[in-house]
């Protein structure tokens, strides 16, 4: 199927498109909200402010694809593979990424508030200036994750994996610490709150 059949076939009413094939489709800017793309080959895929609110992309592989400023709010993305996508700006709030790969993912000032994180692949990613308050980041791996300027505020970081990760001026107030090794980090430059990271745990890490 090539990108015309399928728009033509979603302005007909379809949305069942699972396991399709769009490798390096250009899917810019279309609104394809609601659509079930579940393992649907996107690798390389151009969605640049696409609409995919609601979509079910379960299992889904779009590895290096561009989703700058694409609209992914509430979508379900569990097992998805995003390794080394482009979201900067991307819209993710309250979407389902459970177990997902952003490896080495571009995620600048994207926003991820109410986010389901949980047992996500963040290694290497850019999360410069992202907004992930409120987001279950329990298990994830944010190993050498960049972070600066991000907005953590009240995530759940729980058994997270934050060796070598970048934080600076990242807001980690009323995060959830529980069984996160914090060694050899610097929060220094971070705003922490007491309730979220007691006070000479803080001292020490610093």
């Amino acid at each position: 199927m090539d990108v015309d059949e399928l728009l033509k076939s979603y302005s007909a009413g379809e949305r069942n498109f699972t396991q399709v094939s769009l490798h390096s489709a250009n899917l810019s800017e279309v609104c394809l909200a609601g659509i079930n793309l579940a393992s649907a080959n996107l690798t390389q895929a151009t969605l640049s402010q696409a609409n995919l609110q609601g979509a079910n992309l379960i299992e889904a592989n779009l590895t290096a694809a561009s989703l700058w400023r694409t609209n992914l709010s509430q979508a379900n993305l569990i097992w998805a593979n995003l390794k080394a996508a482009n979201l900067i700006r991307a819209n993710l709030t309250q979407v389902d990424l459970h177990k997902a790969s952003l490896f080495q993912a571009d995620l600048r000032l994207a926003n991820l508030r109410n986010a389901d994180l949980s047992g996500v692949n963040l290694a290497g990613a850019d999360l410069r200036y992202a907004n992930l308050s409120g987001a279950f980041l329990a298990g994830a791996n944010l190993r050498g994750a960049n972070l600066t300027g991000a907005n953590l505020s009240r995530t759940d970081l729980s058994h997270a994996i934050l060796t070598k990760a970048i934080f600076f001026k990242t807001d980690l107030r009323y995060v959830d610490f529980t069984e996160v090794d914090l060694t050899g980090l610097d929060l220094s430059y971070c705003f922490v709150s007491r309730e979220s990271l007691p006070i000479q745990d803080f001292l020490e890490v610093g």
